[in-house]
């Protein structure tokens, strides 16, 4: 399937801005699940100081906002040729080593409700059945609901609060994975979603890793393993490592985001 990307972040700022330094992660790449045709990201206000591929392959660049600017607009584009592999990405590995993915963060350590979940894994005929267990029973604890949880929320949290997001799906399913034993990742990207072309925001699902399939895709919100629907962008061991973009600011200005993001066929 050939989809059509139209990403545009914009930073309003109430008073010019002497310095501010964005993280960006925007840049798909080649793989098993996708070919990219073309892609292009255009910064106005600012410029790209750097593009390297950081520890876990992702393409990013760093963008600076000129001076005394008041506005930052940071616009990716482009055409990808997706594949439906059943979720599966394959036996790819960078230099992060699995073992990495079986470490816990702050936003995916282990509690008591965690754990709990993570007891599905053992109660299925195989790992991969029981991945897929894991992804129900996740989105049965936490069904999906905005305004609930935010970025800082942890994946014991949000299993209080019983509702959440795609970034808290993919937290709670990777932390989950993680205390039983299985390596896993989180992942983000976008979802072409039927009849409708302008989203809110890009998508978030998770990876895990099996010895026979390596790593294996699984999007807890949609109950569904990634197809050629999707469009994967950036992985991590967490929503932090894999953020769109990211970064810092020096000065007292508040700063106002709007993102404009359509995908479509």
């Amino acid at each position: 399937m050939q989809l059509h990307v139209n990403h545009t972040t914009r930073y309003n700022y109430d008073q010019p801005v002497d310095y501010a330094l964005q993280k960006v992660r925007l840049h798909p790449l080649p793989s098993p699940l996708q070919d990219i045709s073309d892609w292009e990201m255009v910064v106005e206000g600012g410029k790209i100081e750097a593009s390297y591929l950081d520890h876990y392959g992702n393409h990013t660049d760093l963008v600076s906002i000129e001076p005394g600017a008041q506005v930052l607009t940071i616009s990716a584009a482009g055409t990808v040729t997706t594949r439906d592999t059943a979720g599966v990405l394959g036996k790819v590995y960078g230099c992060a080593p699995l073992w990495h993915f079986a470490q816990a963060t702050a936003l995916t350590s282990p509690g008591d409700r965690v754990q709990a979940l993570a007891k599905v894994l053992g109660q299925s005929d195989s790992d991969l059945a029981g991945l897929h267990a894991l992804s129900a029973a996740v989105l049965q604890a936490t069904p999906y609901q905005t305004g609930e949880t935010n970025t800082d929320t942890t994946a014991e949290e949000a299993l209080k609060i019983g509702h959440g997001v795609c970034q808290d799906h993919a937290h709670i399913f990777v932390a989950a994975a993680r205390d039983a034993g299985i390596p896993a990742r989180y992942v983000s990207g976008y979802l072409m979603i039927n009849d409708q072309i302008d989203q809110d925001a890009s998508h978030a699902w998770a990876e895990a890793h099996l010895d026979d399939l390596g790593w294996v895709g699984f999007d807890v919100s949609n109950g569904v393993a990634p197809d050629e629907k999707y469009v994967r962008i950036a992985i991590g061991r967490d929503a932090r490592d894999a953020a769109p973009i990211s970064g810092m600011r020096i000065g007292v200005s508040d700063e106002a985001m709007i993102v404009t993001l359509q995908v479509q066929q």
